[in-house]
């Protein structure tokens, strides 16, 4: 199949092909919800962290004798039922939060997220972008002579600091580099900008 290739300067160029067997492929909606949930899950940090009643300072003088007080028996004033005790049950920061998914899912689930872009005409191409320096301002204006939509997410074929630190600025635009396409990004991003050469290093790296 073919997505469009444009210009620098916003005029359409022509197409370019690209694999069905990425962009063209039956959308399978539960393995990209897996997806996405790995993929916030594994990014999540365990940060909430309470002491236990053997963290906590003190304690270890019983409070009272066990027996004759008429009161009930208590082994540490750290325990978790008194003020200034441990937290029983609390979130700890060993926790952990990955998921996994086996790579042909992983793949699977990409290519549906780059079909239905492609299904709903929100993925196109850009031939070169050339500038004198970092400048958003120019950037920005190109951005406004590409097809249009909310926000928009650059796929590089390598690091390219001119366009990177351009496009930095601007709050709806983000670069990232071809190997690390994922799920998240592609629907969260309205369009799919792919640098041309980065079509081909994408077919090889996930088709391969």
């Amino acid at each position: 199949m073919k997505i469009d290739l444009y210009q620098q300067s916003g005029v359409k160029k022509g197409s370019v092909d690209v694999s069905d067997a990425m962009f063209k492929v039956v959308v399978n909606d539960e393995l990209v919800r897996l997806a996405v949930i790995r993929q916030l899950a594994n990014r999540r940090q365990a940060n909430a962290h309470v002491k236990t009643r053997a963290d906590v300072r003190g304690g270890g003088k019983k409070p009272w004798r066990q027996k004759g007080t008429g009161r009930a028996r208590f082994g540490s004033s750290r325990n978790p039922i008194w003020r200034g005790g441990g937290v029983a049950f609390g979130p700890r920061n060993v926790r952990n939060f990955n998921l996994n998914m086996p790579k042909k899912a992983r793949r699977a689930a990409l290519f549906s997220c780059l079909s239905q872009k492609v299904a709903d005409s929100k993925v196109f191409a850009l031939d070169a972008y050339k500038a004198d320096g970092a400048k958003t301002k120019d950037f920005a204006a190109m951005v406004k002579k590409l097809p249009e939509g909310r926000s928009l997410l650059i796929v590089l074929e390598e690091k390219n600091e001119v366009l990177e630190k351009s496009a930095n600025n601007l709050p709806d635009v983000k670069t990232i580099l071809v190997e690390y396409l994922n799920p998240h990004d592609l629907l969260t991003y309205d369009n799919i900008m792919f640098m041309e050469p980065s079509l081909k290093k994408a077919e090889k790296l996930f088709l391969s």
